[in-house]
């Protein structure tokens, strides 16, 4: 079976799941499935590209393999995430509020930079919940031209449907300044398409968070990039420019 087909096949899987239900036989074929899929994601991982490399704007140059294999990894993994069992995603989200909830860095910050979960993503709206409930300021991305902005929310029926779908807030409360004195009582989350066990990180392409943080070296010491353990691997190219997440917790 080739890698189309996989993909089809596992993508009727997960559309009977949702329907009728699978049968033993079936849970098996797609667990066997989904397990040759992610491993074919990581042997895929050394394009023969090496040599060929781009100028990027700022005029910083990029291996061409590296943006390949990123858009090609991102492709893989994302279609993996995309039909995780329902009950695999609800699992996953207690997991990681848990982590998190309990993560000494929560305990300590008065600050969160939340992201609000969209499409596949693992869920994060039972942390934002309780950051606002213990009275931290909470903070959330609103992407403008090509910059991404952090405004305070007080509450997630204030979001509204933004930047390719995903809930935002509207832009008209108070907006994260950095301090570099008081970025140690600061904790950020980030989202992510793929990570590594070296903290490399592949966003969505537009290097929202690289930008954001490229300038706020006491902040980039107070993220986690979260996601489920799919979206892990052995190890995923990197750029000089992309901003390692301090932590990374997949569940």
């Amino acid at each position: 079976m080739n890698m189309d087909e996989r993909i089809r096949r596992i993508n009727e899987l997960y559309h009977k799941s949702q329907a009728e239900g699978l049968t033993e036989e079936e849970k098996q074929e797609q667990a066997v499935l989904r397990k040759e899929y992610v491993d074919s994601v990581r042997a895929n991982l050394q394009v023969q590209l090496n040599g060929i490399s781009i100028e990027r704007p700022d005029g910083s140059i990029e291996k061409l393999n590296n943006r390949l294999q990123k858009s090609r990894l991102r492709k893989e993994v994302l279609a993996v995430r995309d039909v995780l069992e329902d009950e695999e995603r609800k699992k996953a989200a207690f997991l990681l509020t848990e982590r998190i909830l309990g993560h000494q860095w929560f305990y300590l910050s008065d600050t969160v930079l939340g992201f609000v979960s969209y499409g596949s993503e693992i869920e994060t709206r039972e942390i934002l919940q309780e950051a606002l409930r213990k009275g931290k300021r909470l903070y959330v991305p609103k992407i403008e031209g090509e910059e991404m902005v952090f405004y305070r929310i007080f509450s997630l029926d204030e979001l509204r449907v933004g930047y390719k779908g995903i809930m935002e807030p509207t832009g008209n409360t108070e907006v994260f300044r950095y301090e570099e004195q008081t970025a140690d009582r600061t904790l950020m989350l980030m989202p992510g398409a793929a990570f590594d066990r070296q903290r490399n990180r592949i966003g969505y392409g537009k290097g929202f968070y690289d930008k954001y943080l490229a300038d706020k070296g006491a902040l980039q010491l107070r993220t986690i990039a979260v996601g489920y353990q799919c979206q892990m691997l052995d190890s995923i190219p990197a750029e000089a420019t992309d901003i390692k997440p301090y932590q990374v917790i997949c569940v």
